[in-house]
């Protein structure tokens, strides 16, 4: 018994050293060395304090911004993932509906799909260009500026396939919205 418990215990003992610590380690220098932004988590600061993270989704809701896609995880990267319901879920199909409605009373357009279904993991920080041209009458409006100002910014912050071929066309909304403050700032609140 003791010679069959021996190797057990040191194979697992090698392999919770080589898989444990040895292999996040080497990646972790890896990354470091190769794309340290997106290895912090490509934080965005402003002012020295930080706004975000360009990979993560946040939940913009005021009409002065884009919005990102709908969160089945509440934009939370602890518990993130999917809903967990089917294509022929009544209570899926329903929350699509009511989005839907939502959405286009909001923006005066058709919504386009990714405005009414959650990604895979809830985080997805793009939208699609789509998405993106379907708020900008909405936020021209909010800002008090003209419609061309705001598809302009959508349009310089836009992101094309990977390498070309992979994925579609999107923008990020976290820089997009930074923009729109940037380049078309609000008055500050209470200054009527």
């Amino acid at each position: 018994m003791l010679n069959q418990l021996r190797p057990a215990l040191v194979t697992l003992a090698a392999m919770t050293a080589l898989t444990g610590f040895a292999y996040p380690l080497a990646m972790t220098g890896i990354a470091q060395g190769l794309v340290p932004d997106a290895a912090n988590g490509s934080l965005i600061e402003r002012g020295g304090t930080p706004v975000g993270s360009r990979l993560i989704a946040q939940d913009f809701t005021g009409d002065t911004y884009l919005h990102p896609r709908p969160s089945a995880a509440a934009y939370s990267a602890m518990p993130s993932g999917a809903s967990n319901l089917g294509p022929t879920s009544a209570s899926l199909q329903q929350e699509i509906a009511n989005r839907r409605i939502a959405w286009e009373r909001e923006n005066g357009v058709p919504a386009p799909t990714d405005a009414v279904t959650a990604s895979g993991s809830g985080l997805d920080p793009d939208i699609s260009l789509e998405n993106a041209h379907g708020q900008a009458a909405r936020i021209a409006v909010a800002r008090g500026v003209p419609v061309s100002e705001v598809t302009r910014i959508i349009s310089v912050h836009a992101e094309s396939r990977w390498l070309g071929l992979y994925g579609q066309p999107r923008v990020n909304v976290l820089l997009t919205n930074l923009a729109l403050d940037e380049a078309l700032p609000l008055p500050p609140a209470g200054n009527d």
